[in-house]
């Protein structure tokens, strides 16, 4: 859930302007997953814009607080979302620990990485939302170390039926500065994309397992 649309649609603009998210919907990007997309988004892109990367980290700081106060702790899913996750404990003060996708097969053989006691009250910050799995399996590592975790904060959703099902599912809330039906506005808006790929770029994330 997107909770200030002028904050979505500058995000989204912030996002196109540094190719941090693509759209090309005549020569489609192949996913990990085999998917075909008209859209391929990187937001790690953005830790490489001072200006861009503060903007982020301050509006999601801003989000954490007005949606649960100050937790206790920030928590990043890795590897994407380390660096905002970082930047947001920053701003808010906060202590910061990141999740790897599965524990470490040597050392402490830790999947939480930093200092976490249990009963503590976690954020998780993210950086890209796609079917979901993976962000709640950070979710997952985290209440198995009594974590009471509030919600998740992404910078952005493709808004995939498949991920409100998930998040659901688990019982976590999930929102985000943007997302695809915002960043299909911005970019329509601005010209960003030609009228005649309008209607392609909205087929897509309807049926995006069957596109193309």
């Amino acid at each position: 859930m997107v909770l200030n649309k002028d904050t979505a649609k500058k995000t989204a603009e912030l996002l196109l302007q540094i190719n941090a998210i693509k759209l090309e919907p005549e020569n489609p990007f192949t996913w990990a997953s085999g998917w075909k997309s008209p859209i391929y988004c990187d937001n790690r892109v953005m830790l490489s814009y001072p200006k861009i990367r503060s903007y982020v980290g301050e509006e999601m700081a801003k989000q954490v607080e007005t949606l649960y106060g100050k937790p206790d702790v920030i928590a990043g899913v890795a590897t994407g979302a380390i660096g905002i996750g970082v930047l947001v404990a920053e701003a808010m003060g906060l202590p910061f620990i990141y999740v790897r996708p599965e524990p470490k097969s040597h050392g402490r053989q830790n999947q939480i990485e930093g200092y976490l006691e249990p009963g503590q009250s976690v954020v998780v910050i993210e950086d890209l939302i796609s079917t979901g799995k993976s962000s709640l399996n950070a979710v997952k590592a985290l209440k198995a170390q009594q974590a009471n975790v509030l919600g998740m904060i992404a910078i952005f959703t493709y808004g995939f039926a498949t991920a409100t099902d998930n998040f659901s599912n688990e019982n976590v809330e999930l929102h985000t500065l943007s997302d695809y039906d915002h960043l299909i506005e911005q970019a329509s808006e601005t010209n960003y994309i030609k009228e005649s790929h309008l209607q392609t770029l909205l087929q897509w994330k309807s049926n995006p397992q069957q596109w193309k």
